[in-house]
């Protein structure tokens, strides 16, 4: 089974962790206050951003994207062969833009290019934390939809989501993160202006 660690015990990490835990997995949360991280989900170890080392082989990055450069800063000789997973929509909230730093394509690929020796996959930007948790939208299973140039990577990914009732589709190559991250921003976009409830968002049909 996958060892997993998740930065942040908010509503998108606690949500996966609950994933995670389903699935099987062991799951570590590092969050700022430990005892946040401890209660994102039955099940979990939580531990304290700084001091903690990382346990997973996945590490899902459940953050504010604007937060991942200190995780980077603190973490990334740990980071180093791991798998990294971006759920990130990296929006500016007063013009709803997206929001990355100049010459960057993603915040998937941005992660990539200060992260050369980890692997990324962008996942779980494209649902909101409530259908991710309760696995299921309008009926049918919540879809995760990925991207990675790994192919090993995004399976293993893909396998937890899956073992925990979930569905995920193949969206492509890491350079498709950029149409994911759009996607996502429309939804919240939706979401803040009370057009689609938080509760709700897109479904995917297969």
């Amino acid at each position: 089974m996958s060892t997993i660690t998740i930065f942040g015990a908010g509503n998108i990490g606690s949500a996966v962790a609950g994933i995670a835990v389903k699935a099987g997995a062991t799951v570590q949360v590092i969050d700022r206050n430990p005892d946040k991280a401890s209660a994102a989900a039955e099940g979990v170890t939580g531990a304290k951003f700084g001091t903690a080392e990382i346990a997973g082989d996945i590490v899902v990055l459940a953050l504010p994207f604007p937060a991942y450069d200190d995780v980077i800063a603190a973490y990334s000789d740990q980071l180093a062969g791991k798998t990294i997973v971006d759920p990130s929509n990296p929006i500016d909230f007063g013009t709803f833009d997206l929001a990355l730093p100049e010459g960057a394509q993603s915040a998937a690929e941005y992660l990539a290019g200060k992260l050369p020796q980890s692997t990324i996959v962008k996942a779980f930007n494209t649902s909101f934390a409530a259908t991710l948790a309760a696995g299921v939208i309008d009926g049918a299973p919540t879809v995760a939809q990925l991207a990675a140039d790994d192919e090993n990577a995004k399976k293993a990914v893909a396998a937890f989501i899956e073992d925990a009732g979930l569905k995920t589709v193949d969206a492509g190559p890491l350079k498709r993160a950029q149409y994911l991250e759009g996607y996502g921003a429309l939804q919240i976009i939706l979401g803040v202006t009370e057009q689609t409830p938080w509760t709700g968002g897109f479904k995917v049909v297969k």
